[in-house]
């Protein structure tokens, strides 16, 4: 019997997703691999991963449930009711905003996988999606999925790094469907005062839109800030949906626990497209969840004076280096213009620093074309290997001027 080669030309990806590239960090991952295996020590500043865990009465709550013999099957498509009864008590405790447990809340196996749904369930092939350039890839890729259009709005420094929600032509805002917002922000770490989201609500409004705010960051907060939601703004409910998340306010990335939250309707698409993709979550990390919503809320101040020293130490270090930075009263990164005469992208900038120094740091192209000339520096490094990452750059860019 002859041998022939497998006969797998046929074999090829929907064209819907032929053209996606790698996720940046899983390229990135590859490099920093060889590089320490090559002996290099290796300190990372890019991606956005807590490396602090959460407090032990959350984690406790979960090891005690996951003993139980009667929490092991299948949970409530969405989480459980005590799940989103608490989702519930936090808005109201934390931005005074009411939400009806049920019709207004859903559990999400992180905020990410909701924000990639949401324009699966909303966009048809010609609508547009408004998303922020810079901004978090996953926003394009559900409307490229989607078949949809994607119109950018700017970041720019000199506005803030807020979407200028008048420069929109009307054609185009007529044609959309989603407006994307995030703050605070990734990857800038701006944030928006209520009165903005006062203006998005207006705009939607105006050309029947729906606004998705990405909210990860609430409480990742700064030297006494404090940030809103947009729910808070009178009406927003009729064209908003916000996504939070555990991952960052509690510690919790790994556990994989979001939400989604707002306008009725869009809760409901999200239930009904979730329940044909997944099951829903281990009953005790949902129990645990809800614990840490309703729970000791007093450690987290703690915590982001943590993120705060380490602020402190990038923004320092960044400075000495030359480079244009402000200090983010919110999120848990930096976002800095390359020094003045760096006639290199920001993609061989950082690549450079990485092969010479050992630091790795995020190319602000990463998150889109507005992103060239800035570097993203996330806060997810312990204080002393930050500070010594700083000084491997500041001793860099002597050599370099």
């Amino acid at each position: 019997m002859s041998s022939t080669a497998p006969q797998s030309s046929f074999i090829r990806p929907a064209d819907r997703i032929a053209s996606f590239k790698n996720y940046f960090f899983a390229d990135l991952n590859k490099v920093i691999a060889g590089l320490k295996a090559n002996g290099m020590d290796i300190i990372r500043l890019d991606i956005g991963s807590p490396d602090l865990a959460p407090p032990e009465f959350i984690r406790n709550h979960m090891i005690e449930r996951a003993r139980r013999d009667d929490t092991h099957g299948y949970t409530a498509y969405g989480g459980t009711p005590e799940y989103h009864k608490a989702v519930a008590h936090y808005y109201r405790e934390r931005f005074g905003v009411e939400l009806t447990p049920v019709k207004e809340t859903l559990a999400l196996l992180g905020s990410k996988e909701g924000l990639f749904e949401l324009s699966l369930c909303l966009l048809n092939p010609g609508d547009i999606a408004l998303l922020p350039d810079p901004g978090y890839p996953t926003y394009a890729a559900g409307a490229f999925v989607a078949g949809a259009e994607c119109y950018n709005l700017p970041l720019l420094r000199e506005n803030h790094f807020l979407p200028d929600l008048k420069a929109i032509p009307a054609e185009v805002a007529r044609r959309a469907k989603i407006l994307w917002l995030n703050y605070p922000n990734n990857p800038t770490g701006a944030v928006a005062p209520l009165s903005f989201f006062e203006e998005a609500v207006e705009f939607a409004k105006r050309y029947e839109i729906v606004i998705a705010h990405d909210a990860p960051y609430v409480d990742v907060c700064f030297d006494g800030y404090r940030a809103p939601s947009i729910l808070q703004v009178p009406g927003a409910k009729d064209v908003a949906v916000e996504f939070n998340s555990l991952s960052k306010t509690y510690n919790m990335a790994g556990w994989r626990l979001g939400m989604a939250v707002g306008n009725e309707k869009l809760i409901g698409y999200l239930h009904t497209y979730k329940s044909q993709a997944d099951t829903s979550h281990f009953g005790p990390i949902l129990d645990a969840g809800a614990l840490a919503m309703t729970g000791d809320q007093s450690w987290l101040e703690k915590r982001n004076l943590i993120y705060k020293e380490r602020r402190d130490y990038v923004v320092a270090g960044l400075r000495q280096a030359g480079f244009t930075v402000e200090a983010p009263p919110a999120a848990i990164y930096v976002w800095a213009g390359l020094p003045a005469g760096t006639t290199e992208t920001s993609e061989e900038f950082c690549s450079r620093l990485l092969h010479d120094t050992g630091v790795s740091i995020t190319p602000g192209t990463v998150y889109g074309s507005y992103g060239e000339g800035y570097v993203r520096v996330s806060l997810c490094t312990p204080a002393d290997r930050t500070a010594q990452a700083m000084q491997r750059l500041v001793e860099w860019r002597k050599v370099q001027v």
